[in-house]
């Protein structure tokens, strides 16, 4: 079985995290892929603290294994997000979009594992000597939020520059993903896009079959202009977004857009307005299946191509 120093610390069965999505990891879909042997994470995205111990109450309603909770930091809702992770004592917080470190303490008093998402080398150095427990290293491939670096250029290179546990994500959709980030030094995988086409994710149906047909080149990053770079799938709003972005769009203009798009996604299935976050892997999702089914799949397949990979070499 694909088992990794990331299992023992956590106490998961596989080395295979679901990412933290705004508006669509809820507490049902985290605890389908605990039960089924990863790490489920909750997306707190903007959501204020009520809502968060809602989604907590539910996934502990599901399962006793071990979830986390992700917190986007530019959230106006963080800091009281943060304490009430806190309070509750969840298994894992990640952390995307800022700097968690005046959170750090806290959470360690509550005995929480930490484990920031960082997209550069300077980050992930950063988050080893604040005290994290593990780093979730995300390239560019990824949807939502993204860096610049690519999961291939930046896994080894922040595998290199700490001694904490490296988790790869971005781009990864299958066991061949998933191998291919252990040969990279990572020792699990964190994917997003694939589990929007889980039974267990509660997505609007436009959005998941939007998913489920996405080709190749079907995504598009805007927001550069802003400082915020985000993955998505093309639609309307994207092109629409993209177009104002490199032609004289305000600031302020693109920030309306942007403002509940991705609800109008996620709950509407708005195809006109909505915005709808996917990675480059969406290409590479053909199937709804049960969260339990993809987590074992992909521990599988890595675990078989590794072993393959070891024949290969003389």
């Amino acid at each position: 079985m694909l088992c990794s120093k990331i299992c023992d610390l956590l106490g998961i069965k596989y080395p295979v995290f679901q990412g933290g999505m705004a508006w669509v990891a809820d507490g049902r879909l985290a605890a389908a892929v605990s039960e089924g042997g990863g790490l489920g994470i909750i997306g707190a995205g903007n959501a204020p603290a009520e809502q968060v111990r809602e989604q907590i109450n539910i996934a502990r309603g599901i399962t006793d294994k071990p979830f986390g909770v992700n917190i986007m930091l530019m959230s106006p809702h963080a800091d009281e997000v943060a304490e009430l992770v806190a309070r509750e004592r969840v298994a894992v917080v990640t952390t995307g979009a800022g700097n968690p470190s005046k959170y750090m303490a806290r959470w360690k008093e509550a005995g929480i594992k930490v484990m920031p998402v960082v997209a550069s080398v300077a980050m992930a150095k950063l988050m080893t000597r604040a005290g994290a427990d593990a780093l979730i290293a995300e390239g560019g491939e990824a949807g939502g939020h993204v860096g610049d670096l690519t999961t291939l250029v930046l896994v080894p290179q922040v595998c290199e520059a700490t001694h904490l546990p490296v988790i790869a994500a971005g781009g990864i959709a299958d066991g061949r993903g998933a191998a291919a980030a252990f040969m990279l030094g990572a020792c699990g995988v964190q994917l997003g896009t694939r589990f929007l086409a889980a039974y267990e994710c509660a997505i609007h149906r436009n959005y998941k079959d939007r998913v489920l047909r996405a080709g190749d080149i079907d995504t598009v990053v805007t927001g550069k202009r802003l400082g915020h770079p985000v993955r998505s799938l093309k639609t309307p709003f994207s092109r629409a977004y993209y177009k104002a972005e490199y032609s004289g769009g305000t600031d302020e203009e693109l920030e309306r857009m942007g403002t509940g798009a991705l609800r109008l996604a996620v709950q509407e299935g708005d195809i006109e307005r909505g915005c709808f976050l996917a990675g480059q892997a969406a290409a590479m999702v053909k199937k709804e299946q049960p969260a339990a089914e993809i987590v074992r799949e992909i521990a599988e397949d890595a675990e078989r191509i590794l072993r393959e990979a070891a024949r290969w070499v003389r």
